[in-house]
């Protein structure tokens, strides 16, 4: 049995410790927003903020994140800027299939946190471990630029 505060809720989860955080989030807690992409920490698919900060999911042991706040896909819109971050991904349409967007979303969400007006330089060096195979970086770009503007 593994306990996280996952999304501001403390939660139990009869898993091993060394279980990869996304499968614990996935299939023990139905927490299914954060994806398997490649199982490598490649992709960014399966980012989640763990003490906001961006990590990947998929080889991150889910006993590492005990004692920490982890933050899902399912829990973003509670912070202003992840809330500012899925408003400007809608209204700036960057979701192509959508499969890569949940990881995308965490890791701009957590850029904000850090830097209220990033540049364009500090976006590419935050965004560059999410893979979009439909490439969708320069609306990712955009979006967060408005997002960084809308911020409340």
């Amino acid at each position: 049995m593994i306990s996280l505060n996952v999304n501001g809720k403390r939660m139990q989860a009869d898993a091993d410790p060394d279980t990869p955080l996304l499968w614990v989030l996935r299939d023990h807690l139905n927490l299914t927003g954060t994806k398997y992409g490649c199982g490598m920490a490649l992709c960014g698919a399966c980012t989640v903020l763990l003490n906001g900060e961006p990590v990947r999911s998929c080889t991150t042991l889910a006993s590492a994140a005990a004692g920490k706040q982890v933050t899902t896909i399912e829990g973003i819109a509670a912070t202003k800027e992840g809330k500012a971050v899925q408003e400007a991904w809608i209204a700036t349409d960057v979701v192509q299939c959508g499969y890569c967007q949940s990881g995308q979303i965490m890791s701009a969400a957590a850029l904000l946190a850090k830097v209220k007006r990033p540049t364009d330089a500090e976006i590419d060096s935050a965004m560059g471990g999410n893979v979009c195979r439909c490439g969708t970086y320069n609306r990712v770009r955009l979006a967060i630029r408005q997002a960084a503007r809308n911020v409340k």
